[in-house]
């Protein structure tokens, strides 16, 4: 009784999880594209006023502050959930789901070798449709995600220990992948 229960819950889901037509499948990659490229562009927009305005000692605090308040307000403004997320946490607000961390692997292994990180979109058994894109570390991104004593300061390290006492979003290289830009549509 309890597989025929399952079985019939399961394959709920499967039914009602009708899947993308090729031209869906393209309008929502492109909406993830504009939505992700708009939401790097207005945190990296803020966080170079702040880290021109005081460097890493006003662009942390900032960071801690306002991310989060930045991506709601994009969320409310393109009718999405819009989140970035890591398997190497500075916060744990934006702790990853189970599905986040499978695609942060699979664009690491997919960069092992060599292949173009392409953005993912896809619908879950809710029904969902879901967008992912790579975060690529970038050359500015090192003054806070990368190396102590190579890209990143003793006292940048510190600021950032003093405010993420858990930080584990340090030791990234230029072009390594950081997390992804993880959409759902509603």
């Amino acid at each position: 009784m309890k597989q025929l229960l399952l079985i019939l819950f399961f394959g709920s889901f499967i039914s009602c999880n009708k899947g993308f037509s090729e031209k869906e499948k393209q309008e929502y990659m492109v909406k993830g594209n504009e939505i992700a490229q708009a939401s790097f562009n207005e945190l990296s927009t803020n966080l170079m006023t702040q880290m021109k305005a005081g460097g890493p000692a006003k662009a942390i605090p900032f960071c801690k502050d306002e991310a989060l308040n930045i991506l709601d307000e994009l969320s409310k403004k393109h009718n999405a959930i819009v989140k970035r997320s890591s398997d190497q946490l500075r916060s744990c607000k934006i702790e990853p789901k189970e599905r986040e961390l499978e695609v942060i692997e699979a664009y690491k292994q997919s960069k092992e070798n060599g292949e173009e990180l392409l953005p993912i979109v896809e619908i879950d058994l809710e029904n969902k449709k879901h967008f992912y894109a790579p975060i690529i570390v970038q050359a500015k991104c090192l003054t806070c995600h990368g190396k102590v004593n190579e890209t990143m300061t003793v006292k940048t390290d510190s600021i950032i220990k003093s405010i993420y006492p858990f930080d584990i979003a340090t030791g990234y290289s230029e072009g390594d992948v950081r997390g992804v830009w993880s959409i759902t549509f509603n």
